[in-house]
């Protein structure tokens, strides 16, 4: 009787263990924010950095998301569309090693660069101009640093995620 109910016991216990382990990945995944999600949560998350009051962050959110949308749609003119991903027939696939650029195509590059650079410094200008007569120039120069400070964490999290498709199945340690 006593090997009956261990036999019971541990048919329990393995099973409330395989349900566990069989959720779905639809349902873990997360789902991107769109655009005009994050366009809102960096607006969202300015109007607190600022402390704006209701009156202020009415007239600041229309100007703030305007500005967001020019410098976004600025940092994207130069960008490649990326490829459309394949599955298990791209992973099959060796890559072909990159070709050197000529002389004629990196010129074309840093102009463009040059082209870029000048627009998105037009589109800073212009808005801070707007931006002025709604904060003083300690909130707007709190937007610049915010600015800054938020590139800074997306690009050391790009970082650590290449380098954790460098070394797969290494865990990132926590910085202390």
């Amino acid at each position: 009787m006593k090997n009956f109910m261990y036999a019971v016991l541990a048919f329990l216990l393995m099973g409330s263990q395989m349900t566990l382990m069989a959720q779905e990945n639809d349902k873990v995944r997360k789902q991107r924010p769109t655009p005009e999600q994050v366009m809102q949560m960096q607006t969202d998350q300015m109007i607190k950095v600022l402390m704006l009051d209701d009156d202020t962050a009415a007239k600041f959110t229309p100007v703030y998301q305007n500005y967001l949308k020019e410098l976004n749609e600025c940092r994207m003119m130069n960008r490649k569309p990326r490829a459309p991903k394949e599955g298990v027939e791209k992973q099959n696939v060796q890559k072909q090693p990159k070709q050197p650029m000529t002389d004629d195509e990196i010129a074309k590059m840093l102009k463009a660069q040059f082209e870029q650079s000048r627009k998105m410094l037009d589109i800073r200008e212009k808005y801070y101009n707007e931006l002025s007569n709604i904060l003083t120039q300690k909130q707007i120069m709190k937007i610049y640093q915010q600015e800054k400070n938020n590139a800074n964490k997306f690009k050391k999290e790009l970082n650590r995620r290449n380098d954790q498709k460098k070394e797969p199945g290494k865990r990132p340690q926590e910085k202390r």
